[in-house]
């Protein structure tokens, strides 16, 4: 419920400080005097879009707060969902500066205007005969006839089933398009990947084939490098071994002369046998050459196909080939497999749609058994609004379709006079008799559901009388529940009312303000006694208030 509203700096109020209590809050004042301007206040604070217009001064800005008690409106998920601080008593606030820019904040939280003009939808209704429009959207009818039938926890399950469907459909349509365009490309990845498949391809292949590519096509050059390696060794004259043998017969004849004479005979013996050896390595490779025209020819083709390979893809090594080959299997496999994904991922959408007809089917079922007695109590209720013959049909049929709300079609349909046909709200209602159709709905909903706060705007608007009268019952009956504000021009309505604020203007000599004010019991006596009879109150004009507030 509203708790508090402050409004500094706003069209024609310069500071408004005002509490509230539950119950059926009554607002009057005289035409002008800045009830739309107070409700303009609040509608900003709730989310409505503003502009430098709305400034009173300005140079200075204008704040405008509201103070809730939301202990009853289970929003711990909202506040969650949106990283706020949740706070039975929450305070919201809403900046206009004089750049024009706008400011929101939720306990103290700067916020988004879409963030808060959500949460303000959950908290105040604010009803004007202008949102009497709202009765003959489709969307709203599904509303009121769902909460006489109880489809609230229902609804829950088949909208999160629904999303499940909507998901599963788009994975299925994924899989279809995937499936075209692979079909398309899949003779072509086949080939790809079977040429690769076909090259054996290794890693480090390339370098072995390379360097034995080296070795084969060299093999004569090799060997008389070879040979003359070995000649260099081992000439019987001028050979490095015949040479260092003798080096080493002569160190080893200076041996007995020193230490240093042994070690360099040790060092000089050590190169004979590493030269040696390496002689024998030598030999043994020009006898290991083999001219092999037939390995070479092998050897050059499996190279040109590698590099042939590698020119095609773009790459730069084996590895980058391997990898290319790994993908193209990856996509001819799931092409090949695509038919089978397909028709599991039909399957899982056909089961998703049995437990979706089985959800709409209840919903259907209860929304065609409460129709009577929704029919019935509108219609009770409007003849006591002096709308004796006003009769509702609705028909609620299924259809084929999966709707946000179930898989029905909702006709709301209304005849004023005896003797006229049914048709469309939109087309028959007048505004003063959607006024009392949206009050009896909201009348009704106040007993299926937990509505928020509700702001009924002058809804009493060309009615009087008697049917003004039972209004104000309805309005008195609806605030037991909740917190019922009415702006109204009406005695009848204002004298049910628990609690009584005034709107009313000053005028000073450089300026007029708007004030809101919280009257006396002696206060309203006079206000109702005004409502009555002018502002030159009578006698009779105060026994009526007072029979009225009685």
């Amino acid at each position: 419920m509203l708790r508090n509203l402050s409004i500094k700096n706003y069209a024609l109020i310069d500071t408004l400080q005002v509490d509230f209590e539950n119950g059926l809050n009554i607002i009057t004042g005289e035409t002008g005097a800045g009830k739309s301007i107070l409700l303009g206040g609040l509608s900003l604070v709730l989310g409505n879009r503003a502009d430098l217009s709305s400034i009173k001064e300005k140079e200075k800005k204008c704040v405008i707060e509201a103070t809730f008690n939301i202990s009853e409106y289970s929003l711990q998920s909202f506040f969650e969902a949106e990283d706020l601080d949740y706070e039975t008593t929450t305070i919201i606030r809403r900046e206009i500066l004089p750049s024009g820019k706008s400011r929101a904040f939720i306990n103290d939280t700067p916020v988004t205007l879409t963030v808060l003009s959500s949460l303000g939808a959950r908290l105040v209704d604010i009803h004007s005969q202008h949102q009497t429009l709202q009765l003959t959207d489709n969307s709203y009818q599904f509303k009121i006839i769902d909460a006489v039938a109880g489809n609230d926890e229902i609804l829950k399950s088949y909208k999160k089933i629904l999303s499940s469907y909507y998901k599963a459909k788009k994975e299925l349509q994924k899989l279809i398009d995937f499936q075209q365009e692979a079909n398309k490309e899949h003779d072509y990845n086949t080939f790809l990947l079977n040429e690769l498949k076909e090259a054996d391809l290794k890693a480090g292949m390339l370098e072995e084939l390379e360097t034995t590519y080296e070795k084969l096509n060299n093999v004569e050059e090799i060997g008389e490098k070879l040979v003359y390696a070995a000649q260099l060794l081992n000439e019987e004259q001028i050979g490095l071994i015949s040479n260092m043998a003798e080096l080493k017969t002569t160190l080893g004849k200076l041996t007995p002369y020193g230490k240093q004479y042994e070690l360099l005979y040790n060092r000089i013996n050590s190169v004979l046998i590493e030269v040696d050896d390496a002689a024998g390595e030598i030999e043994n490779l020009r006898e290991s050459l083999d001219v092999d025209p037939k390995t070479l020819e092998q050897v050059s083709s499996r190279l040109q196909q590698i590099y042939a390979l590698q020119k095609k893809h773009n790459v730069l090594d084996i590895q980058e080939l391997l990898e290319i080959q790994n993908n193209l299997g990856l996509r001819v496999a799931k092409t090949e497999n695509l038919e089978t994904e397909i028709k599991e991922a039909q399957l899982k959408v056909l089961d998703i749609e049995k437990e979706l007809d089985v959800l709409a089917d209840n919903i259907h079922k209860k929304r065609k058994k409460v129709i009577p007695d929704l029919t019935g109590y509108l219609e009770n209720v409007l003849q006591t609004l002096g709308m004796q013959n006003a009769q509702f049909e609705i028909n609620v049929n299924g259809i084929n379709s999966y709707l946000a709300n179930g898989k029905d079609d909702l006709q709301f349909l209304f005849s004023a006079n005896k003797g006229t046909s049914f048709e469309e709200l939109k087309k028959v209602a007048s505004g003063g008799e959607l006024s009392r159709i949206m009050l009896t709905i909201k009348s009704l909903l106040a007993r299926h559901t937990k509505l928020p706060t509700i702001m009924f705007d002058e809804i009493d608007t060309g009615v009087s009388g008697e049917v003004s009268n039972k209004m104000g019952d309805i309005m008195k009956q609806m605030s037991e529940n909740m917190q019922v504000f009415t702006i109204t021009h009406l005695p009848q309505v204002a004298a049910k009312g628990d609690v009584h604020y005034k709107v009313y203007k000053i005028d000073d000599e450089d300026k007029t303000s708007t004030n809101l004010v919280r009257l006396n019991k002696e206060e309203r006596l006079r206000e109702i006694a005004e409502m009555l009879g002018g502002k030159d109150i009578s006698t009779s004009a105060l026994e009526h208030a007072k029979q009225l507030l009685n």
